[in-house]
This record gives C-alpha cells, structure tokens and sequence, in this order.
C-alpha cells in the first residue's frame, strides 16, 4: 500500500523548485511498474485528512504486506498517524521527495520514522522506487526468515 499525505496531491504544480515538475499519477505509474514487474500488487491512496490516513494505514492489517508512506506534513506532527503505523505491525517505509535536511529545522523530524523500517529522503520521485527496491528486500528477508524457521522445526 503506498499511503500520499496532504498537499501531494498537487505534485507538478507545486514548489517545483522543491519538488520537481513530475505529478503524482506519473510517480504512481512508475511504481506500478516496477512492481508488475517484480511480481508485486500495489495499490494508492492519498488523502489531505489525518483521519483517513490512519483509517487506510488500519485497513492495511490483513490486506496488505507493507506500506510506503509519505505523510508529508503529517510527518512532523502526528502521533495519529504513528500510533496507526505501530499498532498494525507491517513493514513500513517513510519517503520524501526533497531532503528535509536541507530545510526547515521543523522539518528535520520525524514522528513516524522510530516506527518505520527505514527512512528514503531526497531523491525527488526516485525516492519511491528506492522504497519499492527495500520493500522488496525486505518481503524477501521474511521469506527468507520464514523457510529457515520451517526447517528449524521438528519434524512430526
């Protein structure tokens, strides 16, 4: 599940000095891409609510595998969207487009980051395909995890 927070919405026509002149629809193109071809489903989601981003970041439990997720704004303030991303366990990667290293001092921390598997920040739209890269890396290691604790299992 690759979860949008507030104002991506308006990639392409925002800030692009910031944030490039690539709209969303054609970052999502890209990833949906990349994951047909490594045999992966991957669905989206973008909302400008708090409150339904935890909503979807909650339905993922069952659903799906992994989420990416650039909360956008949210990063920087919501215990919401933190608390959601702990309570349902899954394997979590945070993107931003631009380095927020290099800017504001506000933006230079996150909340959801301590609950995330890792954090891809600064690369404009390829930050997304760095994410499905690690995702990827990361479904494998589980199976991985998985077979060996299958062998370690007496056999009955």
């Amino acid at each position: 599940m690759v979860i949008q927070g507030p104002n991506l919405n308006m990639l392409g026509i925002r800030e692009q000095q910031i944030y490039g002149p690539m709209k969303l629809e054609e970052i999502h193109a890209q990833m949906k891409a990349f994951a047909d071809a490594n045999d992966m489903e991957i669905e989206f989601f973008q909302s400008n609510l708090e409150g339904e981003i935890v909503d979807k970041i909650q339905e993922c439990l069952g659903d799906a595998d992994g989420i990416i997720i650039n909360a956008a704004a949210f990063t920087h303030t919501s215990i919401a969207i933190r608390d959601a991303i702990a309570a349902v366990q899954l394997p979590t990667i945070e993107v931003h487009l631009s380095n927020v290293y290099r800017r504001e001092e506000f933006r230079q921390k996150s909340m959801i980051a301590p609950v995330c598997a890792g954090v891809i920040t600064g690369f404009g739209p390829f930050s997304y395909h760095l994410a499905m890269v690690a995702m990827k890396q990361i479904f494998t290691e589980i199976e991985m995890m998985k077979a060996q604790q299958a062998q370690q299992q007496p056999q009955q």
